[in-house]
């Protein structure tokens, strides 16, 4: 075998022609056809017993050319990579220039690699560390919470019902004078307010009392996900069985012994407040990493290939049905709920992927650059925390390349924030005013779409 690698016009991208002797290509074949040999079946030979001459000559060579291809090519291009250590981050755009039975095999395969990263400042940088407080207020919400939670529903029968109850109903809808699939039920919960039925039917129950019927009279969205029912006129016959409230436990020294290992309202008070200060401080700390990878990646240049944000989307997109999964939820249905394409999804994407590629390349070279090591015994350690939370065996962890190397990429990754942040000027500021936020928001919703306007006049100057 031989392979020439020369780099394309593409920035990160190379090319290796590869040509692969005839005997072993058909050697390749011999094996495809040892392999699938009990499924030829040819008049005058008992099935799995046709040779493989036979075989040729009756479907033509070139039933074993793709599988064969396949077989050799892979363990070239393998071989290739690793000889010329090539970083590749992308698929390879195979070409096949020549495939014929006595002939060499000569095909191409187009790469991209992993980029240079021209690192800007990461030593020294200004940042800001918010300073969250608890308040009074905080610790109040929190328990009015806890009470929500240990709350337990009532049923009245003195008043009307009203925002925030639940009521008990049975209901049958009609389009036309005709009932639809979907839109009968009987002793139904619908809490009032929650927004959970077709606009304008939950308000309309508010003020009815027990056992009294009511015909309700609603519009469907025109968005709504059932097309034969989008945009029309229905009416439901509603009948109340049963109004319930919410009712809370008053909040005192036996609350706080119900709810917690507490003995009085006001260790419980003092935990909230500890447990409050430690996950703003978890916060601010979190905020603080993330503006200082922000800060260092935005300073440093790199031409990020293609292949590695298309890599990235689709893992945001695994991410995100994995996610969905958990609430029974598919991806597919979730897009077509929002009114999106896949191809719509992807390229909302595209920018957050190339920032999250762009800041994983710039912390691997600020490691490069600060000579990070990563020892056995921590890469050891991070596997006996994962053997421990996934009940799995830390020998065959161990035993996984691939995993230890992402591993070690990871602690890097994590050494590397700590020592941007180590030698970072941190001003601890107050958190910024709603008023604050929402300007800042339409700054950088301005400042997005200068910088699009530009994009586009550059690409049509082009």
């Amino acid at each position: 075998m031989s392979v020439k690698v020369e780099k394309t016009d593409n920035k990160n991208e190379v090319k290796l022609e590869f040509t692969i002797e005839a005997k072993v290509f058909e050697q390749g074949m011999a094996n495809v056809y040892k392999k699938n040999v009990k499924y030829f079946s040819i008049p005058g030979f008992r099935k799995g017993k046709v040779p493989m001459n036979m075989v040729e000559k009756y479907y033509g060579a070139e039933i074993f050319y793709e599988d064969a291809f396949n077989e050799v090519a892979t363990d070239a291009y393998d071989q290739a990579i690793k000889e010329e250590k090539l970083d590749v981050v992308s698929h390879p755009e195979i070409d096949v220039v020549q495939m014929e039975k006595g002939k060499d095999l000569i095909f191409t395969a187009i790469v991209q690699t992993k980029p240079e990263v021209k690192l800007g400042k990461y030593k020294g940088i200004s940042l800001e560390k918010t300073k969250y407080e608890v308040t009074d207020k905080d610790v109040e919400d929190e328990l009015n919470r806890m009470a929500d939670r240990n709350s337990r529903m009532v049923t009245v029968s003195d008043r009307a019902a009203k925002l925030e109850d639940t009521v008990v109903i049975d209901f049958c809808g009609s389009v036309d004078g005709v009932e639809f699939e979907g839109g009968k039920a009987e002793n139904h919960e619908l809490k009032l307010g929650s927004n959970t039925f077709i606009p304008g039917f939950e308000d309309q129950i508010v003020g009815m009392k027990t056992e009294e019927e009511k015909d309700i009279q609603v519009t469907f969205p025109e968005e709504y996900f059932s097309k034969d029912l989008a945009g029309k006129d229905a009416v439901f016959k509603v009948k109340v069985h049963e109004i319930k409230e919410k009712e809370l436990p008053k909040i005192d020294d036996e609350f706080a012994k119900d709810v917690s290992e507490f003995d009085t309202l006001k260790e419980l008070k003092a935990d909230i407040k500890a447990k409050k200060e430690e996950a703003n401080e978890n916060r601010s700390k979190n905020e603080l990493q993330e503006a200082a990878v922000k800060a260092v990646s935005e300073d440093a240049k790199v031409d990020i290939p293609s292949g590695m944000i298309e890599a990235e989307v689709d893992a945001m997109v695994q991410d995100m049905d994995h996610r969905l999964a958990y609430q029974g939820i598919k991806l597919e249905q979730y897009l077509q709920m929002v009114g999106k394409t896949m191809e719509d999804y992807k390229k909302e994407n595209e920018e957050p992927a190339k920032e999250a590629v762009k800041m994983r390349l710039v912390l691997e070279a600020v490691s490069i650059d600060s000579k990070i090591e990563v020892s056995d015994k921590e890469i050891e350690e991070k596997i006996k925390e994962l053997a421990a939370a996934y009940g799995r065996k830390e020998e065959e962890l161990m035993a996984n390349e691939e995993l230890k190397k992402n591993i070690e990429a990871s602690i890097k990754s994590e050494k590397s924030v700590d020592l941007i942040l180590e030698n970072a000027k941190v001003k601890e500021v107050a958190p910024k005013t709603e008023k604050e936020e929402k300007a800042e928001k339409t700054e950088k919703k301005t400042a997005k779409k200068t910088t699009t306007k530009k994009s586009a006049k550059k690409e049509e100057d082009e």
